[in-house]
């Protein structure tokens, strides 16, 4: 096991690229600036050691990181409608994004802020503990909010993000990873036949802007059924109009059942590469990466569409306009604390 770190050369910026590495030389790399994973090494069948997520080959472009590739989001991950949200009989105003509306925490959220770093190891683990105050009114939301969140590394294989928060108001907050996951290994192939299995039985319908409608809908005999595996690539050619309007792929908000521990299994078939996912979080959106194109420069390639696939796992801002979605509300001294666990194995 090892810890290492290094300074990274960007104009006019100060980061450090830190790397975990357990006994089995899996590593996770990760820059001190928006906690941006920018690689994670795990082997293939044949033990080949490659590079299972998407990341910039220059560091510079992570200053314009609109694609979000490996970085934190807070303080609110997704979209909150019109920028404006009504909360404890006061109306906040969030920077607009995208269409007019707000879009993971605003453009100064937790994706631009440099960390401090404590880095610890333990008898089967390497630990990152990332810290940041966010102060109240940042990007127009109440509260100062202090986070910590911490990278483990274990010789298991399994790496897992571990996320607190508190405040000095109530607010709201739900706080993921962007990380964009391909397990053919160097960026060989696309995301279109790994195979996907979801402990989840809802999604949530978006309108033509991707906001949420307020409804729920069953998977049951749509492409959204995961329950018991099917590939990206039956997004491509699909009819449903929820697929259409996230061009072709899925950019939505899946409710686990947690019916089972692994709410996420990804399989790829050629590399023998498996990842489970087992979280405490509601659900997740699942974003194929649709609408990527070739203008990214990435350590192996350029950008295309169906890269990567991100597995978000967070609470719903719709809550704030919708009843019966899960609740972003984080009272005032209340600690928010959550963990998602990443699991990587072959067969």
């Amino acid at each position: 096991m090892a810890i290492t770190t290094k300074p990274v050369e960007v104009e006019g910026h100060d980061w450090h690229l830190y790397t975990l590495t357990n006994k089995n030389n899996m590593s996770v790399s990760f820059l001190d600036y928006g906690g941006i994973i920018t690689e994670i090494i795990t082997p293939n069948k044949a033990g080949v050691q490659e590079n299972v997520v998407l990341g910039y080959r220059d560091y510079a472009d992570y200053l314009n990181n609109k694609t979000y590739f490996g970085a934190l989001i807070g303080r609110v991950a997704g979209r909150i409608e019109n920028s404006t949200f009504v909360f404890n009989g006061d109306t906040y105003h969030v920077p607009e994004v995208e269409n007019g509306h707000s879009l993971h925490g605003g453009p100064g959220g937790l994706h631009t802020q440099v960390f401090e770093v404590e880095t610890l190891e333990h008898a089967s683990s390497t630990e990152a503990v990332l810290y940041y105050t966010s102060k109240d009114g940042d990007q127009g939301y109440p509260g100062t909010v202090t986070y910590k969140i911490s990278y483990v590394l274990a010789d298991d294989n399994t790496f897992t993000i571990r996320y607190e928060a508190v405040s000095t108001k109530d607010t709201v907050l739900t706080i993921t990873n962007h990380s964009y996951f391909n397990l053919s290994g160097n960026l060989k192939e696309t995301i279109l036949d790994h195979e996907i299995t979801l402990d989840s039985g809802q999604f949530v319908e978006l309108d033509d802007e991707l906001i949420p409608t307020g409804k729920i809908l069953p998977v049951s005999g749509t492409t959204f059924d995961f329950t018991q595996g099917r590939t990206v690539r039956g997004a491509v050619d699909s009819t449903d109009p929820q697929n259409k309007l996230a061009l072709q792929g899925y950019d939505h908000y899946f409710i686990f059942d947690h019916s089972k521990d692994d709410v996420v299994v990804v399989k790829d078939p050629r590399s023998g590469r498996k990842l489970t996912v087992q979280t405490d979080q509601p659900g997740m959106v699942m974003y194929t990466s649709n609408a990527l194109d070739d203008s990214l420069t990435l350590k192996e390639q350029p950008s295309q569409k169906y890269l990567g696939v991100c597995l978000e796992t967070q609470s719903s801002p719709a809550s704030l306009v919708h009843d019966g979605f899960p609740s972003i509300f984080l009272p005032k001294n209340e600690v928010y604390r959550t963990k998602t666990t990443f699991t990587f194995e072959t067969e």
